[in-house]
């Protein structure tokens, strides 16, 4: 996964002409303290709730500012120092560049190239680094370290005083000695321990071919025969690579799964470009798909037009396999992605109130699409991404546009409120994915994108939440908008869940056309439970305008209610209590019986 761009915060006046000539050598945009600061591409009221939220999501954090702000902003989100992105504080004048966090994973680089942007001093305190000026868990791009659990032993021999012996190219730079510590570069496997650290530079391209759900250790197999045939360690492929048409095939997914390399496509106009360079074309495989060769010409394709072919094609009955290898370290790679469509609910607005994995996803998108509202709410995560709007009613048009966006290899994040799969696109995504083409569903393209979904705060939790616990006991979520949903389908689920006794959640009570059901609904429910019965009425839930207020069910006025409140009702058991911070709603699960049991026995 490539690294998401750094974002440069500036507090003060005093720090924006430091945060520019930063933003400006990193390509990366400021993000300014509202009031505070002038010019910025971003602006922010808290500075911890800020740097926090860029954090979660991925950003590499650059303050100018203090570094206790970023200390107490980032402290309570730590979790693994492996994953976390670099955090890195400059005081205002730039005098110093300080890498507070990640170290070893960009967070020195990164402080090495904004000091000598600003001539001034990287503060790196890391021992590797200040000691013998290398990170030894951190090796050039292009170069992939096979037990980085070893570094920190051998760095702390080598920091004692022990020269390591080198072997095969030098790419550190260092003076060798008699070990016992050893660091060694091979294209071939090596075997590693404690004392030895093994770097494979990543020169070769794993092309596949198969049939239509070929099992997956059919093909794991046939790749891991080849490499160690050809005495390449699985460290040493930079990729693995296929024609298009194969982009949702599992076997080659979870080939590259296990390598722990990207997936690269390509179209068969590509492929057929490589036909010259192929050992073994085959105008049955032409026929089939247009190309004279997958696995080769694949392989071929993403390792550049210097590249070799060091295995020709070997098959078994389904797969098929080659390797390229390239003169130099791959450090950017050919192709396309495979694509990718995150369907990510916010929750019903504040940035507190969403997951760390939904603005994860968010950051590492290319693409935003969704209804307009909701790509604004996301702020500071929505800037420099291309985002494209739909109204409300553009629902189909808006999931199919996602996931043809996706088919073209692009990162697309569809934005929903509250959670995706409550209410919301998760369905109709999967919908258009089951659609035949006659029916109008959506490309092969589109069909063989990678699609995930992460849970979101829905309205019902955030209303239940500031309610108290009025979801304590059983309850169900009822639409009342008969757009999608015939009116008597609506009206039955609105007769059982009475009959029923359950807590109920009112999604799109009602509309400025629809003004009808909630008042049905509300007498079909006196029908079966008391007029005294609570309800919540939850307005624009967790934005600066959120409005609660509770009604006897009686009460309820269809009036008082728009398309941006949720409406919970009581069940004959839920109470309406006076407690110490105010009203509360909840509903008992039956505790107090059991414990009446229990003292009864």
């Amino acid at each position: 996964m490539a690294e998401l761009t750094p974002v440069i915060l500036c507090l003060s006046r005093a720090g924006e002409a430091t945060a520019h000539r930063v933003a400006k050598a990193l390509n990366a945009p400021v993000h300014g303290r509202e009031g505070r600061v002038e010019k910025a591409d971003v602006f922010f009221p808290n500075a911890l709730d800020h740097a926090r939220m860029l954090f979660q999501a991925g950003h590499p954090v650059i303050g100018v500012c203090a570094a206790g702000i970023l200390v107490r902003a980032v402290a309570p989100v730590l979790a693994d120092k492996r994953s976390e992105p670099p955090v890195i504080a400059i005081p205002d004048d730039g005098s110093t560049v300080i890498p507070l966090l990640g170290g070893h994973h960009g967070a020195n680089r990164l402080a090495k190239v904004i000091a000598e942007a600003l001539q001034s001093h990287a503060a790196i305190t890391t021992a590797g680094d200040v000691s013998l000026g290398i990170a030894l868990d951190e090796p050039p791009l292009g170069w992939r370290l096979k037990n980085p659990e070893d570094a920190k032993p051998v760095m702390m021999a080598m920091l004692n005083g022990q020269k390591p012996i080198i072997e095969g190219e030098n790419i550190w730079g260092l003076e060798a000695g008699a070990g016992p510590v050893r660091l060694v570069t091979s294209e071939a496997p090596v075997e590693a321990d404690a004392d030895t650290l093994v770097y494979h530079p990543q020169r070769f391209v794993l092309g596949l071919g198969c049939a239509r759900g070929c099992d997956v250790s059919e093909m794991w197999e046939l790749v891991q025969g080849a490499l160690a045939e050809a005495h390449i360690a699985p460290e040493a492929v930079a990729c693995v690579t296929s024609l298009d048409l194969k982009g949702d095939e599992p076997a080659m997914i979870e080939t590259a799964h296990r390598l722990g390399v990207p997936y690269r496509l390509f179209d068969a106009a590509t492929l057929e470009g490589e036909a010259v360079r192929l050992a073994n074309p085959s105008d049955v495989v032409f026929a089939e798909v247009g190309c004279h060769g997958v696995s080769e010409g694949a392989a071929l394709a993403a390792a550049g037009s210097d590249a070799v072919l060091v295995v020709e094609k070997v098959k078994t009955a389904n797969a098929t396999c080659a390797i390229a290898r390239a003169p130099e370290v791959i450090t950017e790679m050919a192709g396309r992605s495979r694509g990718k469509l995150s369907i990510v609910g916010i929750g019903p607005g504040q940035h507190t109130w969403r997951t760390p994995e939904a603005s994860q996803l968010i950051a590492q998108a290319e693409e935003l699409v969704g209804y307009g509202l909701y790509i604004d709410i996301l702020g500071p995560l929505a800037v420099g991404k291309t985002r494209s709007d739909f109204p409300l009613g553009g629902e189909e048009d808006r999931c199919r546009y996602a996931l043809e966006q996706a088919g073209k290899g692009k990162n697309v994040a569809l934005i929903c409120s509250g959670d995706a799969g409550i209410y919301a696109m998760g369905a109709l995504v999967f919908e258009l994915l089951d659609r035949g083409a006659d029916a109008l569903g959506v490309s092969d393209a589109a069909k063989r994108v990678e699609v995930v979904s992460t849970p979101g705060v829905s309205a019902l939790q955030g209303a239940a939440a500031r309610a108290g616990a009025p979801l304590g006991h059983d309850f169900c979520a009822i639409s009342l908008s008969d757009l999608l949903t015939p009116r008597e389908d609506i009206i039955k689920r609105l007769h059982a869940a009475a009959e029923g006794d359950f807590v109920i959640a009112f999604y799109n009570p009602v509309s400025m056309r629809r003004r009808t059901l909630l008042a049905e609904a509300r007498d079909i429910l006196l029908q079966h439970r008391p007029a005294d019965t609570p309800v919540m009425l939850a307005s624009s839930l967790g934005r600066p305008e959120e409005f609660v207020r509770y009604r006897k069910l009686s009460e309820l006025e269809v009036d008082e209610v728009d398309m941006l409140t949720v409406v919970l009702v009581g069940s004959s058991n839920s109470k309406l209590a006076e407690l110490g911070e105010g009203p509360r709603m909840y509903t008992p699960r039956g505790y107090a019986r059991k414990i009446d049991g229990d003292l009864a026995k």
